[in-house]
């Protein structure tokens, strides 16, 4: 892992497009802003987790699905 220090306005930028800056500072809470495509998703690690874990779940029913589906054929 890279861990950096910044101050207020100052950036980390990841290659050429992504812009991480810090925003303000308050206590233990860091604002950070980002500037990226707009094909770049980015979301809060939780959020992120939550989503693959619903496609998780998603492909999962599907393949369920699918050996119903197949098992009824062979009928």
């Amino acid at each position: 892992m890279l861990v950096l220090s910044r101050k207020k306005g100052e950036s980390i930028m990841i290659s050429d497009k992504i812009e991480i800056i810090i925003l303000e500072t308050e206590g233990d809470i860091v604002k950070v802003g980002v500037k990226a495509p707009k094909n770049v998703e980015i979301h809060r690690k939780e959020i992120y987790l939550a989503i693959q874990e619903s496609n998780k779940e998603a492909s999962n029913d599907r393949n369920a699905l699918l050996q119903k589906l197949a098992g009824w054929e062979d009928r």
